[in-house]
């Protein structure tokens, strides 16, 4: 899915948790994360093949006593390139705040993508970004990274142009589940959503897909259902519609699980996607709040019943089935302290 554009609620802190820095687009590197070792790239979805780069900067970083970091842009290059084609993000900006967190990493250096830096050169990227604004020590990329103008930049091109500035320079292999797997990847994730694999998706992710977004009011039906509903609109989703197990994280850090409808009511309106959420054992006022939803298992696709009775009965036997799930999901959860 592209998550909507508020902010995802963040887990609940550790208290051994150790500081993880952000420094955002247009801000000065700070002391805590100054002279790091930083893994560069897109990180859509901060994937089991991201997390290589992870695990490689965090070892290069304590290796040379550096703070490690991941280094990443927004808007994703793609949006900026062709900013009138719907584009399916795994994870926003504040999401992926959220993931990186979760790895080790002593923070996280988020810089502007615009006209300025797609016209850097390769050699100006290295000696002009990297050394003289934010003042890395050294840096880890994937072996398909590509930098600078036009692509310009080639893996075997940053090593050289890092091996000139006195940088440190690691490139990860792809990474795939099994050694006969294709390489995990953001694009086989958007896939794998697309076509309801949820289990696949997370399996590829290493974490419970979620999506975060502010409750906003609806048409109230799902209350004279019996199965009212937290709704969220959700930006350019490839996700397929249909019902699926949910995890939900509340404003405060409270947890409830449940079961989401996402798509487009085809038994009453057929309008626009929305995210329909039905928490169970819960009762409140959410509407104007931000909540992250955390997807478990496609259940079933979406349906249209002759009348509100059928769907009520469905209802329930989704409802029953997404508890069922949900009791026995192994999946690590990005909700948890």
């Amino acid at each position: 899915m592209s998550p909507g554009d508020e902010p995802a609620v963040p887990p609940a802190a550790s208290p051994q948790a150790p500081a993880f820095t952000i420094c955002r687009a247009d801000e000065a590197v700070p002391p805590a994360i100054a002279g790091a070792i930083a893994a560069i790239g897109n990180f859509d979805g901060v994937h089991l093949g991201h997390r290589a780069l992870i695990a490689a900067v965090r070892e290069t970083a304590r290796g040379a006593g550096r703070p490690a970091v991941a280094l990443t842009f927004e808007p994703h290059p793609r949006a900026y390139f062709a900013p009138h084609l719907p584009m399916f993000r795994l994870t926003d900006a504040s999401a992926k705040e959220v993931v990186f967190a979760h790895l080790g990493l002593d923070g996280l250096i988020v810089r502007r993508f615009d006209a300025t830096l797609a016209g850097t050169g390769a050699r100006d990227f290295v000696e002009g970004l990297l050394v003289r604004d934010l003042g890395v020590s050294g840096v880890v990329i994937g072996h398909d990274f590509h930098f600078g103008r036009g692509r310009e930049g080639t893996p075997a091109v940053l090593a050289d142009l890092c091996a000139q500035a006195g940088l440190i320079c690691r490139i990860i292999p792809p990474v795939a589940l099994a050694a006969d797997a294709e390489p995990v990847s953001s694009s086989a994730i958007r896939a794998a959503l697309a076509e309801g694999a949820v289990a696949r998706a997370n399996a590829l992710l290493g974490y419970r897909w979620f999506v975060s977004g502010e409750v906003r009011h609806g048409d109230k039906r799902g209350r004279t259902l019996g199965y009212p509903t937290a709704n969220v609109a959700l930006a350019d989703c490839g996700l397929a519609h249909g019902i699926y197990a949910v995890r939900v994280r509340l404003p405060g850090g409270r947890i409830r699980d449940g079961v989401a409808s996402y798509g487009r009511r085809p038994t009453f309106d057929d309008g626009a996607p929305l995210l329909e959420v039905n928490l169970f054992d819960f009762s409140g006022d959410l509407y104007g709040q931000g909540i992250a939803v955390e997807f478990l298992a496609y259940i079933r696709g979406e349906e249209r019943f002759d009348g509100a009775e059928a769907l009520i009965a469905r209802m329930h036997l989704d409802a029953a089935e997404a508890r069922r799930i949900i009791a026995g999901d192994p999946v690590p959860s990005m909700f948890d302290a």
